[in-house]
């Protein structure tokens, strides 16, 4: 029988910019997520829904991904995405991308057409030519979100992600995540966000996705590590997202997470000066803030 409790959580990245409106991205997500509440409510699936969810994101120029990335320390636009379903545990990554308008897309075309979870580069690029995807012209088609002069590649200024968890009507959960990177990033730098069980991770249990700085993601293998709180420790979903944010900050790290649990129950924990998220409560209930 279906499960009609619908969550989702959705998120522009962690570390947002104090003593600067953001009216124009709380309106963004609210209204982003009104339109995956609907697409839920008519029967999409937990993968649709956030694959779509974070298209959208990386569409708008409003956050560190897609189009509002910013260019690396040799002036290019190296991109990194992540989608993974729940049900099946089935992942497809991108990193390094460049010249698709979509990292997540690409991701998504990795999972389905491919043998493979991860390309990058090249072999990234090549496969999103093949499956028809669309490029983007030239660099001036980034409108890089955030332009600080504080902004460096080691402060709470420096990094933006965005990501989707979806809880759908059938119980079905998926996660995705996409980013353009720490500002100035070296060549070929790849943070968290294109690695399973790091900036994303989906199984039966849970969905996740962080944000913040990548290499601290990484070394506590941060999504899986929450998944794995809660399925063999036992941990209730707001006790291991914490404990995972209290491990990444031990270390010297900041960042946030969103995550959604098998009962819809929500999380968005952060430990930086704020982060840009917008919920759909099981209750269809919509908050959409950047909290500082």
């Amino acid at each position: 029988m279906a499960n009609k409790c619908l969550s989702l959580a959705l998120h522009g990245g962690a570390g947002a910019i104090p003593d600067r409106s953001h009216e124009a991205e709380i309106a963004f997500m609210g209204d982003l997520a009104e339109r995956m509440r609907d697409r839920l409510r008519a029967g999409a699936a937990a993968l649709d829904v956030a694959v779509e969810c974070v298209q959208a994101l990386e569409a708008s120029g409003l956050f560190v991904a897609g189009r509002g990335a910013s260019a690396n320390s040799a002036g290019r636009f190296e991109l990194d995405a992540c989608v993974m379903d729940g049900p099946t545990r089935r992942a497809g990554a991108v990193a390094a991308l460049e010249g698709f308008k979509s990292p997540i897309g690409v991701a998504r075309a990795v999972m389905e057409l491919t043998p493979h979870v991860m390309l990058a580069g090249d072999g990234a690029a090549l496969l999103a030519r093949e499956a028809g995807l669309d490029p983007i012209p030239d660099n001036d088609w980034f409108t890089p979100a955030r332009r600080s002069p504080r902004a460096s590649a080691t402060d709470g200024l420096s990094h933006g992600t965005v990501g989707c968890v979806v809880h759908d009507g059938e119980g079905r959960l998926a996660a995705a995540t996409s980013t353009g990177g720490v500002f100035g990033k070296r060549l070929g730098r790849v943070g968290d966000s294109p690695i399973p069980g790091a900036g994303a991770w989906a199984d039966d249990v849970v969905a996740v996705s962080c944000t913040g700085l990548g290499e601290y993601f990484i070394r506590t293998a941060a999504a899986a590590q929450l998944a794995f709180r809660m399925r063999f420790a036992g941990e209730s979903l707001a006790t291991a997202a914490q404990a995972v944010l209290d491990d990444i900050a031990a270390l010297g790290g900041n960042g946030g997470l969103i995550a959604v649990a098998a009962d819809g129950e929500i999380v968005t924990p952060y430990n930086t000066r704020g982060m840009n998220r917008a919920v759909l409560k099981p209750d269809g209930s919509i908050v959409a803030e950047v909290l500082q």
